[in-house]
Order: structure tokens, then C-alpha cells, then sequence
């Protein structure tokens, strides 16, 4: 046994077993903690050596044992759970010790719990981890924000085991409060839309252009190898070759076609409406997703609706069109959410550098995509950037495949094929894009009925019309 441990974690199921073990091999001790003694006893198996891995279902032992101030992460389930764990271990912590929440919180109970802390001397921050079990284990991209002078007791640890890009770590203290979950929350909004997006051209490609399974992965793979490279391009060129155990079939036919959610998508969508700033891509998303959990009914009403026949298209040509508009589609989902992250930042005083959060989002997380390294430099560029749209290192990216977009678009209008989020992606461009919108008589509306009054191009102040009626 060692005197004391570096690093303490609470929570050990996969993704906190994983961590744990990463944080050994980088050469820092740590000791975990979890009420389950059949997860204490996997994690001390698994470890090997206990002076380098230890656990126990104690929390005061597992407090007793940490090095100070007390380094303490906590990887349990968003929401009561996270104050249930606080609160066992308050009575065992001094002055100056530091709580890490590292999972999926909402941005305002991180605040409310770094302002509870602090009144008994604790430190408090969230930090996002993003990567998966897999991420977790071998280099994960963390988001961590709060307080800046105790994030630096936990620096070389968080550097040391995330992700590496070129060598850089995929970690940065990102700001004040609840920065980290923040961004952590609008990474997962962006996340699902970049997943609405895939699985639209999957189904384009298939009923469309008649690509087989097999043909599916081979594409996906071509294209992990340019521009689109991803990790969830990647993935999904993995997920055609499975096969299923149970039937001679592939995996992916078997799977039922209901796609479930956590709520983080959700949050990054409500949050957006509250602010003002459209993310047009994830909201579909996150709706997509409820209109999957409608199973019985989509298939009722199947029934009750011809559909159009499928106009044949060249296979080649068509699977060329559809890289450029996955290609566009990614591009427009990014400057979404890039653009909610520029506009909380002023709104809730996080003080972001976007261009080190596309940084750190290189490599380890989900939404890892070669794609990043253009958004970096474009925001290092530019730091006041308000949207991707508006840098000229874009416009051509953009200009040159955006007409692919247009003619999937249309092809899947005409031919009775949802692509919501390509649509929302098209039409978000054409809208940000346009110096002028039809919403003026939106506005001449507001004024007749509610007396909402307007604003004129010709001259400054606020008008009110007595409407001929």
C-alpha cells in the first residue's frame, strides 16, 4: 500500500473503471469508490497492484486515503444522484479539497453546486468527458471549467490522460462556472445531429442508390479516408460489416429502427431557443429521435399513405453528391453549434476561445473529425468569429458542395425520402445567407393583430400602423 493516492473517483462502472485505469498507467495513483462491492472488487482485480490501484466501498476510507487537497471526480448519473454523492462525502472533506463532476450535468446545477461548495470552502467544477468507454480508457477529451486555481491541482492528471492531437493533450480549462458542462452539453447537441445526418445518407444511399450492405461500408470507409474522416463515420463503415449471432443477417437490418435519447440534445436545443440562436440541425435531431419512439403509428400510418415511386439514379453519381452534402451538412451542424457556444459565452460570462474548444475536440471525443482542424484555425484566425459561415476559409468548402445538397434535398421531397436534418442544414443556409427575409410581413402581421409595432429600412425609430380593416 502507498501512504496516500493522487486522484479519487466515485462511480465505477465502465466509463469510471476505465478512467481510473487510465489515470494508473499515466503514472498517478488512484483510488476508487462505489457502494457496488462487485465493481470495487473488478476494478481492484483488474488494477493488478494496489499501490498503484485501490478501491472500497467506504466513503470514508476512500477519502482517508487521497493525497490534499483531495482530488475527487465523480462519474455517476446526472441529476440527484450527483447531490446524493456530494453530500456523503462532505462530512469527510477539509478547506480546499476539489469535487469534479464529470458527467453529463445541466449547466445551471453545475452552477447552483459550485455555490453551494464554496460557502464550506469546497472547490467545484464540471468537467466533460467525451470518447465513450473506449475514450475513457485510452485518451478521452475533457471540458473541464470553474475555478481556475483548482483546476490546476488536477492539470497534469487531466493532460496526462486525455487524448493527444499531433501530441497536444485534448484538455483545456475553458472558463468560469459551468463552462465545462456547458460546452460538454452543446459537443452532445452537435453529436446528434452529425448522427441524424449519417443515417439520412445511409437511407438515401440504400433505397436511393440501391448500395448493399457491404457496398455501404466500403463507401463509408472511402470517405473515412478524406474530409469526412470522423470517428462516427468511421463507426458506421464498421456497423455494415457486423453480422448478427442470431440470424444470418446483418446486424444493422435486425436493429429496431427506435432511437432513444438522454436529454442532452434536448438541453442544447432549448438552451439555443432561450438565447436566440438557431441550431436548426440539432432540434430535428432531437425530433427525429421522438417521431422513431412513434413505432406503431409511423407503421399504421404506412398503411394508410401511397408513397412515390423511386426514380432510378447512377450509383456512382449519386454516392458522389452524397459525400459532398454529408460534407456540407457536417459544416452547417458545426457552425450551429459553434455559434450557441459564442452567444453563451457572452451571455453567461464563460469567456470561451472556440478555437481551443475545436482544439481539444481533435481527438478522443465523438465528434472528433479531421473537419476540426479547419474550424481551429479558423477561429484562431478570427477570435471573434460569430459563425463559421462568415469565414472566408469556408466560403469555398461550403460553395462547392452545397448544390449537392440542394439536389438530394430535392430528390428526397420528390420521392417521399425524409431528410430532415439535411433539409434544416440546407435551409438554415439559405435563410443566414439571405440579406433579406419575407419576415417583414411577419412583422406587418404582429402590428395589425396585437399592435406589436415594426421597424422601417428608410428611417430609425418604432412605427405603429392603423391597419385599413
Amino acid at each position: 500500500m502507498t501512504d496516500t493516492y493522487d486522484f479519487g473517483l466515485v462511480g465505477l462502472g465502465v466509463m469510471g473503471r476505465n478512467f481510473i485505469l487510465n489515470v494508473a498507467d499515466n503514472g498517478f495513483t488512484a483510488f476508487g469508490n462505489d457502494l457496488d462491492e462487485e465493481k470495487v472488487s473488478a476494478l481492484i482485480k483488474e488494477g493488478g497492484d494496489p499501490a498503484k490501484v485501490n478501491a472500497t466501498s467506504d466513503v470514508g476510507t476512500f477519502v482517508k486515503w487521497l493525497s490534499t487537497p483531495r482530488k475527487i471526480m465523480l462519474l455517476v448519473p446526472a441529476g440527484k444522484v450527483v447531490d446524493s454523492v456530494i453530500e456523503g462525502l462532505l462530512p469527510h472533506l477539509d478547506k480546499g479539497d476539489i469535487i469534479i463532476d464529470g458527467g453529463n450535468s445541466f449547466y445551471t446545477d453545475t452552477d447552483r453546486r459550485e455555490a453551494y461548495l464554496k460557502e464550506k470552502g469546497i472547490n467545484f467544477f464540471g468537467a466533460g468527458v467525451s470518447g465513450g468507454a473506449e475514450g475513457a480508457r485510452k485518451g478521452p477529451s475533457i471540458m473541464p471549467g470553474g475555478s481556475k486555481e483548482a483546476y490546476q491541482h488536477v492539470k497534469p492528471i487531466f493532460e496526462a490522460v486525455s487524448a493527444k492531437y499531433n501530441g497536444e493533450p485534448c484538455v483545456a480549462y475553458l472558463g468560469p462556472k459551468s463552462a465545462g458542462n456547458y460546452v460538454k452539453m452543446v459537443h452532445n447537441g452537435i453529436e446528434y445531429g452529425l448522427m441524424q445526418l449519417t443515417s439520412e445518407i445511409y437511407d438515401l444511399l440504400k433505397k436511393a442508390g440501391g448500395l448493399t450492405n457491404d457496398e455501404l461500408h466500403k463507401t463509408y470507409a472511402e470517405w473515412n479516408e478524406g474530409r469526412l474522416q470522423s470517428f462516427l463515420v468511421e463507426i458506421t463503415s464498421e456497423i455494415f460489416a457486423q453480422k448478427d449471432e442470431l440470424t444470418d443477417n446483418d446486424l444493422v437490418d435486425m436493429i429496431l429502427d427506435k432511437a432513444k435519447q438522454k436529454g442532452t440534445g434536448k438541453w442544447t436545443s432549448q438552451n439555443a431557443m432561450d438565447l436566440g440562436i438557431p441550431v436548426p440541425t440539432i432540434d430535428i435531431a432531437v425530433s427525429m429521435r421522438e417521431i422513431s419512439a412513434l413505432k406503431d403509428e409511423r407503421i399504421k400510418a404506412d398503411e394508410l399513405y401511397d408513397r412515390p415511386t423511386l426514380k432510378g439514379v447512377d450509383k456512382a453519381d449519386f454516392t458522389a453528391k452524397a459525400e459532398q452534402a454529408l460534407y456540407f451538412a457536417f459544416i452547417i451542424t458545426y457552425a450551429q453549434g459553434m455559434h450557441q457556444l459564442a452567444d453563451a459565452s457572452k451571455e453567461y460570462g464563460y469567456e470561451l476561445e472556440l478555437g481551443e474548444i475545436a482544439k481539444i475536440w481533435r481527438a478522443g471525443c465523438i465528434i472528433r473529425a479531421a473537419l476540426l482542424a479547419d474550424i481551429t484555425e479558423a477561429y484562431q484566425a478570427d477570435k471573434d468569429l460569430q459563425n463559421l459561415l462568415l469565414s472566408p476559409s469556408f466560403v469555398e468548402k461550403v460553395q462547392s458542395t452545397v448544390n449537392a445538397a440542394r439536389e438530394l434535398v430535392s430528390y428526397g421531397a420528390a420521392n417521399g425520402i425524409p431528410l430532415p436534418g439535411l433539409s434544416n442544414a440546407l435551409t438554415y443556409f439559405d435563410a443566414y445567407t439571405s440579406s433579406r427575409l419575407p419576415l417583414n410581413l411577419i412583422q406587418a402581421q404582429r402590428d395589425y393583430f396585437g399592435s406589436h409595432t415594426y421597424e422601417r429600412l428608410d428611417r430609425e425609430g418604432i412605427f405603429h400602423t392603423e391597419w385599413d380593416r
